[in-house]
């Protein structure tokens, strides 16, 4: 039977179904005892998904893709995919193990790009369909795990019977039972390291499970022909080599999500309920039901559930989620809130201007999920992987030859293995991905958002730092500078109820000081001009003067003036010598006048000052600096600022600025500060830092194991003990990123 969402196959099934549901508990449905059908038999399926069509009719999409093992696995997905006709882009995130792709649909389907992924014996699925472990790799470890414990206990009695002559026929007993619980070892749970290298020899590749095969294949062949001849296998090596190796990969993978979530986990803050405000009273609802305009009553220690205006009440919220400063701010009434902030003290009513994937929060999470499965540029340990292994076999071939004849068949075979399983490019190929996951992860909870790792990774050569004035270095927005309280208070009785941002700013000043503000009669306002009318009984006027100045006229044509300018951000100051101390030269470039830019910057310690400057002009200048041999950070909020950003080295926006310059810029700034700047370098320089020491860990490892193994100095039980360790260098190296960037910080 076809019901509302789901097809039955009987009525029984179906009213247990809606008594599931009526329940609450769909969740039944989502706990899945395995992954979901591979595309071969969901063609039609993989045809009817969404895709997204830009202008020139490209598609794109983004896939899920379970079974990557190691960074070879990516490289060979990759480079697959790229070859298929009418593929434009393929990048495999070894970091999320998502997959973006681009392609001509005239030429090739999603279809065809899924089976070819799964051909390969991964396993491609929609975003949606969230596996939550690789319960099949479970399963295989804990089936190793079993077999490899009873075979070490037999083999306990075996060596110890060398010694006190066990019974012949005890020693058959152990040694066939052995075998017997090896051969699923071999055949079933070392599938997956078969299945990688048998794909990579399909498609001309060199894959990393290509030596683990064969070291798992000459262990279980030797260990079958010396049981039916009565003689000594290794049977025990091979059972704990696959359960360390299928361990390692356990490891692996949990240390891979760890990465990846420290750059994905921005969005798990917001209330799941809020109180909203209605005629009646308040009713909590979930905050998936707010809708822009409902009010919110928010308390002390509430979190608050959607972005905002506070429109009644006053209290201390603490943003750091946000804006990664632990000091709380103070909110009143047209204060802005967001999702996810706490409320620390106070009460307030807050009306709900953006909700769900349109918060501040949401954004920042969807940008940082994009960044981390963005791939990073193909390193040298990327392309070295497939040589490495060539060279892998080569040596221990030769190894086995030289052992052959110098000893004998025993000691050449467990050599040549120690060879193979040993050598380990995984982690050389992996330092780059795990430490740039990290380093995005570290920037990101500091409100600073980059594209991808290369683009944070740029950030450690940078020397120069041009800054945008106006909504970037100030905030963007009129104050009084200068004005004397009794010609500010004439001027707000002028200006009080009117909408220019000059007015605003005049009475927004008096207000500050505790003027009392009179009410004015006669108004009369002339755009472009000015304004007039009666204060006091006596006639005034108020007119534009010189750049950045308002002249107050009264009856007699007696003048005074009031000063304006843009506030300066309260930290730019601080931040622009953070800026130095890390080595940059900072410039400040405006279209504005130079006097104001000259008290802005004298304000800021900015040393040099470029005035009267435009959109193209900033351009020119960042290509100037270029030509000279500086690589150039450019920050700014505005549309004009957009060929700068392009320009630069490092573009960094606003994240409140115009929304081209968001779109062009490699990173992006989540809170109305610059302060994430000087942070994103610390993790830029700690990301780069990790990066070559996990390398050079690697190769070291590499080096000095592998030559190990051919001397006869470790055997395949050592070697399978030291290949994960090598990956798990890596991961703990890249994880100390978040630890160094907070010890710099500190």
């Amino acid at each position: 039977m076809e019901g509302a969402e789901d097809v039955y196959c009987c009525t029984g099934c179906e009213i247990a179904a809606e008594l599931i549901r009526g329940a609450g508990l769909e969740r039944y449905y989502a706990m899945r005892e395995d992954f979901a059908p591979r595309p071969g038999g969901l063609e039609a399926g993989w045809d009817a998904v969404p895709v997204d069509l830009d202008g020139a009719g490209i598609a794109s999409c983004r896939v899920q893709v379970d079974g990557l093992r190691c960074a070879s696995c990516v490289w060979v997905t990759e480079h697959l995919l790229r070859a298929e006709p009418g593929v434009i882009e393929a990048t495999v995130s070894y970091a999320t193990g998502r997959a973006t792709l681009r392609w001509d649909p005239a030429a090739v389907g999603l279809r065809d790009l899924a089976g070819r992924i799964a051909a390969l014996g991964y396993r491609p699925r929609l975003l949606g369909e969230e596996a939550q472990f690789d319960r099949d790799l479970l399963l295989r470890l804990g089936v190793a795990a079993f077999a490899a414990a009873n075979i070490m206990l037999m083999y306990v009695a075996l060596y110890a019977g060398w010694w006190s002559t066990m019974d012949t026929r005890f020693v058959a007993l152990f040694q066939w039972a052995s075998l017997v619980l090896a051969t699923p070892v071999a055949l079933w749970c070392a599938a997956p390291f078969f299945s990688g290298a048998v794909s990579g020899l399909r498609h001309g590749v060199l894959h990393m499970d290509l030596p683990i095969a064969l070291g798992v294949t000459v262990l279980y062949t030797h260990g079958v022909v010396a049981t039916l001849q009565n003689q000594h296998a290794y049977l025990d090596s091979l059972a704990m080599l696959v359960t360390l190796l299928l361990a390692g990969r356990m490891l692996e993978s949990r240390g891979r999500r760890r990465a990846a979530e420290a750059a994905v986990s921005l969005a798990a803050s917001v209330p799941t309920t809020a109180k909203r405000a209605t005629a009646s009273g308040l009713e909590v609802v979930p905050s998936a039901q707010l809708r822009t305009g409902d009010l919110i009553d928010i308390g002390a220690g509430e979190e608050v559930a959607a972005d905002g205006t506070v429109r009644r009440g006053t209290g201390r919220v603490r943003m750091a989620l946000i804006t990664g400063e632990a000091d709380p701010v103070e909110v009143g009434p047209g204060g802005e809130v967001v999702a996810g902030s706490v409320l620390i003290d106070g009460a307030v009513i807050v009306e709900v201007e953006a909700v769900g994937r349109d918060t501040v929060l949401q954004q920042m999470a969807e940008r940082l999920r994009i960044a981390a499965d963005r791939g990073t540029r193909q390193s040298a340990a990327d392309r070295i992987a497939p040589w490495f292994t060539g060279g892998t076999l080569i040596v221990a071939s030769a190894t086995f030859a030289g052992w052959l004849a110098a000893v004998g068949m025993d000691a050449a075979l467990t050599r040549a293995v120690a060879v193979l399983v040993v050598a380990c490019p995984c982690a050389l190929a992996l330092s780059r991905p795990l430490a740039g996951a990290a380093g995005l992860g570290a920037a990101a909870r500091r409100g600073l958002l980059f594209r991808s790792a290369d683009a944070l990774l740029d950030l450690v050569d940078v020397d120069l730092a041009g800054l945008d004035k106006t909504g970037t270095v100030t905030e963007g927005a009129l104050v009084i500078v200068q004005g004397d309280d009794r010609v500010l208070r004439i001027a707000a009785g002028l200006e009080r109820y009117s909408s220019h941002p000059i007015a605003r700013a005049i009475v927004e000043e008096a207000s500050r000081r505790g003027i009392p503000l009179p009410r004015g009669t006669e108004i009369a306002e002339e755009p472009g001009v000015g304004i007039s009318g009666a204060v006091d009984g006596k006639r005034w006027s108020l007119r534009a003067g010189r750049p950045g100045e308002v002249r107050l006229i009264d009856e007699q044509g007696t003048e005074a003036v009031l000063r304006l300018g843009d506030a300066v951000r309260p930290d730019s100051a601080r931040i622009v010598s953070a800026l130095r101390e890390l080595g940059l030269e900072v410039v400040l470039l405006t279209g504005d006048h130079r006097d104001v830019a000259e008290r802005i910057a004298a304000e800021t310690g900015i040393g040099t000052v470029i005035a009267r400057i435009d959109p193209v002009g900033k351009a020119d200048w960042v290509h100037a600096r270029q030509r000279e041999g500086r690589h150039v950070l450019f920050a700014g909020d505005g549309l004009n600022d957009g060929p700068a950003l392009a320009a630069a080295d490092v573009g960094v926006a606003m994240g409140r600025g115009a929304a081209s310059s968001v779109l062009v810029a490699d990173g992006v700034i989540s809170s109305g500060s610059l302060a994430p700047i000087p942070v994103g370098i610390h993790a830029a320089r700690a990301c780069r830092r990790a990066i070559r020491v996990n390398q050079a860990r690697s190769i070291a490892y590499n080096v000095l194991a592998v030559s190990a193994a051919v001397a006869g100095w470790v055997n395949p039980l050592v070697a399978a003990v030291l290949m994960p360790l090598s990956s798990a260098m890596v991961i703990w190296g890249s994880s100390r990123v978040e630890a160094t960037v907070r010890r710099q910080l500190a």
